[in-house]
């Protein structure tokens, strides 16, 4: 269950996110399309980041010390952008126009994706 509601706040950042940043776009046909899409975007978004992020925060840790953190933008809108790629692939009706709105995206997807799980009923008593 805390999978489904994770993916549902993935979706709905994502969505917010594709309002928000210019360069993020659905291009689906419909409403449904649009709303199938997001689903299988945040789930797409999801294994990458469940996948690629604990390796790259080994292999890219002394970045993030030198940093103070800021390499981790950089990472998630490449994480982002890696997204986009795969949905490319799969022909799923979202584009991401390059760099700067990855990166644009990732904060905003991050910022709202944190504010619904503030909000959402039940996540606290976990």
């Amino acid at each position: 269950m805390g999978f489904l509601i994770r993916l549902v706040i993935s979706a709905l950042a994502l969505w917010v996110t594709s309002l928000v940043v210019p360069g993020i776009e659905l291009t689906g046909r419909t409403t449904g399309e649009d709303a199938l899409t997001v689903l299988v975007v945040a789930f797409i978004f999801g294994v990458v980041n469940a996948v690629l992020k604990p390796i790259i925060r080994v292999v890219g840790c002394v970045f993030y010390v030198l940093t103070l953190g800021l390499f981790a933008l950089v990472v998630n809108a490449l994480l982002f952008l890696l997204t986009d790629w795969i949905a490319h692939v799969f022909d799923l009706p979202f584009q991401i126009d390059g760099f700067w709105p990855a990166f644009y995206g990732a904060i905003v997807m991050a910022v709202v994706s944190w504010l619904i799980g503030v909000v959402w009923p039940g996540r606290s008593e976990r």
